[in-house]
């Protein structure tokens, strides 16, 4: 196997799967002990910082000689759970594919970072190359949160794969919360009780109209729409009552330009809408949870860089995309870091069965470097 498939190959082998999706998952610990390492030994001034407590970043930097720009590039360690998986931790290579868990999501374009920052270390490069490792990009991104914190670079690559394309923009989200209130009774005295779940249903249907209307009117080039869907619900106590309560987690996903306020009127329309003429109707919306979509200029520096550095590898220039997933380019973005999403190819992120392209992967790792050639020096 050539060095990215032996170094993908080891840290599939060590399962790190989030705690808080999956109870019970190990988390980053022994991932991130793996990496730091690893970078330690090929010469990086590395450090393990705990993001939330039990919850390791590893950063590991290839310092370079003096006025030159800084150049991070950023992965997760953690992966989702394992359910229905053959041998998850178990790779192997077979028609040039690399199967494991996270092979694709994203322990492939780790190893890719770790290769083209030990490089950048080796042709001493004037600016700095960080490799910034990650906790918890599948839950709530804690990891990325603390190295928006503490560190600054004059732009980052978020190596999710992307198919060897420059995606430049992807969604948010923001998780909803409505409830509706009735009136708890006996089930023989209808006069007495309001159904809180009935009325959950002209909520239920509403949000799907408006998933229609949104999807059918696709306005950014790159992501298209937003869209809606009802995730979680619950409510009643048994069979012979009115049921008092019924509850509705949603998931609005934003493109950019939409934000959570504009989210929020939506929803507090549809219950203005929904309770016209009906005293007995009455709900509440809560944000329980939001992060902010993501867009990058096409002529952003990063951006040409990275286009210019994969046509150089490549032979061709890599086409520009937006992703459907969100990432942690918008944190970083946030804080102030031009930042583009740019990866390798392959198939099963979340799936039973995941692979990841190895020649991608190879490709990346020049890449990565020549990026780091062209933007510190």
């Amino acid at each position: 196997m050539s060095d990215v498939a032996e170094l993908t190959a080891r840290l599939v082998e060590i399962e790190s799967i989030n705690p808080n999706v999956v109870a019970g998952g190990s988390g980053e610990r022994a991932v991130a002990r793996f990496v730091a390492e690893w970078c330690e030994r090929a010469g990086l001034e590395t450090a393990l910082e705990e993001a939330v407590p039990g919850r390791p970043n590893v950063i590991a930097v290839a310092r370079g000689t003096g006025g030159g720009r800084a150049l991070m590039l950023n992965a997760h360690m953690d992966t989702v759970g394992v359910a229905g998986m053959t041998g998850p931790f178990a790779p192997r290579v077979e028609g040039g594919r690399l199967y494991g868990r996270g092979a694709y999501d994203m322990k492939g374009s780790l190893a890719a970072c770790m290769l083209a920052t030990a490089e950048a270390s080796r042709r001493r490069r004037a600016g700095d190359v960080m490799l910034t490792a990650v906790a918890d990009e599948e839950f709530a991104s804690v990891g990325t949160e603390a190295v928006a914190r503490s560190l600054s670079a004059d732009a980052a690559i978020v190596t999710e794969p992307t198919e060897l394309q420059v995606a430049v923009a992807h969604r948010g989200f923001v998780h909803l919360e409505i409830e509706t209130k009735g009136r708890a009774a006996h089930g023989s005295r209808p006069h007495l009780g309001v159904d809180a779940i009935a009325k959950m249903g002209r909520l239920l249907v509403a949000i799907e109209q408006l998933d229609a209307s949104l999807r059918a009117d696709p306005t950014h080039r790159y992501v298209g729409s937003g869209s809606v869907h009802a995730s979680l619900i619950e409510g009643g106590q048994e069979y012979s009552s009115y049921p008092a309560r019924c509850v509705l987690q949603a998931e609005r996903r934003t493109i950019p330009g939409e934000t959570v306020a504009l989210v929020e009127g939506e929803l507090q329309e549809i219950v203005a809408r929904a309770a016209a003429g009906d005293p007995d109707f009455s709900a509440e919306v809560r944000v329980l949870a939001s992060r902010e979509p993501f867009e990058a200029a096409e002529n952003s520096e990063i951006v040409t860089t990275v286009r210019r550095s994969a046509a150089s590898v490549l032979g061709s220039e890599p086409d520009v995309v937006g992703v459907s997933f969100w990432a942690d380019s918008a944190l970083l973005a946030g804080a102030g870091i031009p930042t583009v999403l740019f990866g390798p190819s392959g198939e099963g992120a979340h799936a039973e069965v995941e692979w990841v392209d190895v020649e991608s992967l190879e490709r990346c790792v020049e890449i990565y470097a020549a990026v780091a050639g062209e933007l510190c020096g």
